[in-house]
């Protein structure tokens, strides 16, 4: 008996000593898992402080990176086409990357030279003549000779080129392969569907977008058309698949963004399509004042019009097409801006907004990043994809910059 009670007390030790252990390793793993809390807590505020001076600094210089020379010719223009240089005249064009290296020259004679950009592929055709060349951002890829002169063109990505053609009776639009085969032929009769006042061609080259302008008994008739080149549009009539009429709105102005989503300006509406294959309005949005240029990436419009503030000299407004609030409703913001720009590109979550010698960066939160003035007059102004580096094309150089 005596025995038993030993071991009973014994074993009443050993548990008692055990429960201590245990417990001891408990209050060590929940000091360390405290301990850790904090750790991260810490870092989550200095993270959290340093994201908030980056989005409250504003950069007012620059410093030059790198800077390579280049020689242009009187009259020329620059263009974004890629990550490279297209310099084009009535002469000819030629392609430049970022060292300062020629990858194609083609000479011409053009009176009035049209261009269409997609992506990295140009197409450039002379109004009224018979040519258009289509090259990429590495070689030129082809000629196109057409049978009737040209009124507009417009490319894809992937080396398609539409191209209105006039004609005695009917206007003709044709879509050609950068080496001049053609892979659709259309007409448009005055007196059925109208006169082709714009047209666009989505990056894949499969679907075409045409605005017709039509007089039907004193009223101005508007009809946004779209062709599918593809599988779907080999099932119905002309590639025909979808289109939209509106009455009394002017719509000079179509194009792609990407495969899916296209956008129509008018004269005071702007209608936002979407589908891969048989387009349908997306969503639209209605103004009654004059626009004074349009802007777009692969997912916002923007456009400016005269400030309806007079502390300030222009407004856009941006619609993300990506991000709609309710059916038919497109997200829009507007910004403010004073300079007297010369062109205006979208970044990843901001805008530039530049001329010769100064620029403005606007995030699309409304924070201003910089302003500030160049130190060369810019012809051309590139993003280089990193956090404010940019390329600036100037007369006599190709300069890299990055913020500060």
């Amino acid at each position: 008996m005596a025995d038993i009670r030993s071991y009973m007390k014994e074993k009443e030790k050993r548990e008692q000593k055990q429960a201590g252990y245990r417990e001891k390793i408990a209050r060590h793993k929940l000091a360390s898992v405290y301990r850790i809390l904090l750790v991260a807590a810490a870092l989550a505020a200095v993270v959290a402080i340093v994201v908030v001076q980056y989005r409250k600094h504003v950069y007012t210089e620059y410093d030059t990176i790198s800077s390579v020379e280049r020689e242009t010719a009187s009259g020329a223009v620059d263009v974004k086409l890629g990550n490279a240089v297209l310099t084009y005249s009535k002469d000819g064009a030629h392609c430049t990357d970022a060292k300062g290296s020629v990858r194609w020259n083609q000479t011409f004679e053009m009176q009035d030279a049209r261009l269409s950009i997609s992506g990295d592929t140009v197409a450039i055709g002379d109004y009224n003549g018979r040519s258009i060349y289509v090259a990429n951002s590495e070689e030129i890829l082809g000629e196109i000779t057409t049978t009737r002169p040209i009124r507009a063109i417009a490319a894809s990505a992937g080396g398609y080129v539409a191209a209105v053609l006039a004609d005695t009776d009917v206007t003709r639009i044709n879509i050609y392969k950068y080496d001049g085969k053609i892979v659709y032929e259309g007409q448009a009769h005055m007196d059925n569907s109208g006169y082709p006042l714009a047209i666009g061609l989505s990056p894949g080259g499969e679907l075409l977008g045409v605005v017709y302008a039509l007089a039907d008994a004193g009223t101005l008739k508007t009809t946004v058309a779209f062709y599918n080149l593809g599988e779907v549009g080999d099932n119905v009539s002309d590639n025909f698949v979808s289109f939209w009429s509106y009455s009394d709105l002017l719509i000079p102005y179509i194009q792609f963004m990407n495969d899916s989503t296209s956008f129509a300006v008018g004269d005071g509406m702007v209608i936002v399509y979407s589908g891969n294959h048989k387009p349908v309005p997306m969503a639209g949005d209605l103004y009654s004042r004059e626009v004074q240029s349009v802007h777009f990436s692969d997912r916002y419009v923007g456009l400016v019009y005269v400030s309806d503030n007079s502390e300030h000299r222009y407004q856009m407004v941006v619609y993300d097409t990506a991000d709609r609030s309710a059916e038919s409703v497109m997200d829009k913001k507007s910004f403010y801006f004073d300079i007297d720009y010369k062109d205006i590109f979208f970044g990843r979550d901001n805008f530039v907004v530049y001329n010769e010698k100064e620029c403005q960066i606007i995030t699309l939160d409304g924070a201003e990043k910089f302003r500030g003035e160049f130190l060369k007059n810019v012809r051309l102004m590139l993003p280089m994809g990193n956090a404010y580096r940019y390329q600036l094309v100037t007369e006599n150089s190709i300069d890299t910059i990055q913020l500060k």
